[in-house]
């Protein structure tokens, strides 16, 4: 079989229909059995390279005695579904590809493999940030969209999965690089700032907690209004027309943001926090919140929560502001508390409603790299229903 065919075959079997993929076809056995193969061999890739893929704030994790037992059992647990898929399951494509990774991951020493001497750049790229992110966000959220979905007939790999995957692959592996571009001139900021060293020095005698509230409510207040700009100013709203093209709305479609968004949004928030004494494990707590908030605002979830929804951002509200119809143009900026948009006129959230389609009415075209492109080579070319800008 042709490689394109091959691929072909496995990816009309990762979207295969829910009717077919009912428990005891093989197709669950060899999804999992994918799943935790390409997690144990992206570790094992970690283990052998760890400068180059490595994240240094993992390095507790990969230190610990039972880490590598975790790695063999999740190598072991992998080849154990893809067997089980290849036996029930007609399609041989999902176990196959299950079992061919897990002994790729075998043959480069599994979990006793040891580091490769190499030469350290000082740059690497988070592999294993992203599996582990993967794993605990798609873990945490894959089954509570299938428990109380808002969409019950819209699948796991819905259209776009792989263009959204992607992304997430990208800002999880590119961690560094991120954090490099969006706080570069922090220490210049603190260099040429002496004078608030006693402001500094208060915010960093505040108990912890308190720390975390002023971060998440001041970041929540300029990210509505960095998100308002970027609707209003025709050059951004190229950027962030990227995040608004996707057409199915799920825990994975919030990733879809072009990079220099990313690193523009942190240089907004993260970076002012930053010089101004705020604890760094404040400011890295943060992160990982907003990275797990984020995933559950665009998670295809029900409830209404319609009152909770007037002063706390949930699902419903933030769905709005991707829906496709006029009605939902330009509404419900704030990432974390909703009574923002009712403090600045831009709040929408219908009692009981939800929006009937998502997306914008603007062609961005499918692809990482022509999606990178695309506010450099967009044409403004709209129907009479594009958002305001």
């Amino acid at each position: 079989m042709a490689k394109n065919d091959y691929l072909q075959t496995l990816m009309r079997d990762l979207e295969s229909h829910t009717e077919v993929r009912r428990f005891g076809s093989g197709w669950l056995s060899g999804f999992f059995g994918l799943l935790f193969a390409i997690s144990g061999f992206f570790m094992v890739i970690a283990l052998r390279f760890p400068d180059w893929f490595a994240t240094p704030e993992l390095a507790a994790v990969k230190g610990w005695t039972g880490f590598r037992g975790v790695v063999h059992l999740t190598l072991l647990v992998s080849y154990a579904l893809a067997l089980l898929s290849l036996l029930l399951r007609p399609r041989k494509a999902l176990g196959l590809t299950a079992l061919i990774v897990g002994l790729g991951a075998a043959l480069l020493g599994g979990a006793n493999v040891q580091p490769q001497e190499t030469r350290d750049w000082g740059i690497f790229f988070g592999l294993d940030f992203f599996v582990v992110n993967l794993l605990v966000t798609g873990f945490m959220f894959a089954p509570l969209e299938r428990a109380f979905p808002h969409r019950r007939a819209q699948r796991l790999f819905r259209i776009e999965w792989r263009e959204d995957l992607f992304y997430y692959l990208v800002s999880t592996m590119f961690v560094q690089v991120l954090s490099f571009l969006a706080l570069a001139p922090q220490a210049f900021v603190n260099d040429h700032t002496s004078s608030w060293n006693a402001f500094r020095a208060g915010v960093a005698a505040l108990p912890w907690i308190v720390q975390f509230g002023i971060v998440v409510v001041v970041s929540d207040l300029a990210q509505y209004w960095f998100h308002r700009l970027f609707h209003k100013i025709p050059f951004l709203w190229g950027f962030h027309a990227v995040h608004h093209s996707a057409k199915s709305m799920d825990w994975l479609a919030g990733s879809r943001m072009h990079f220099v968004e990313i690193i523009l949004l942190r240089s907004i928030t993260s970076l002012p926090l930053f010089t101004l004494g705020f604890a760094p494990s404040v400011m890295q707590a943060y992160i990982g919140f907003v990275y797990v908030w984020s995933s559950l605002l665009h998670a295809n979830v029900g409830g209404d929560f319609d009152r909770l929804g007037h002063w706390i951002a949930t699902p419903r509200f933030h769905h709005w502001h991707h829906g496709l119809e006029r009605e939902a143009f330009d509404v419900n900026f704030a990432i974390h508390f909703s009574f923002l948009d009712k403090l600045f006129g831009t709040f929408h959230l219908p009692k009981g409603r939800w929006p009937q389609n998502y997306g914008i009415p603007e062609d961005v075209p499918q692809s990482y790299w022509r999606q990178f492109l695309y506010p450099w080579t967009r044409t403004g070319k709209k129907t009479d229903e594009t958002p305001a800008e």
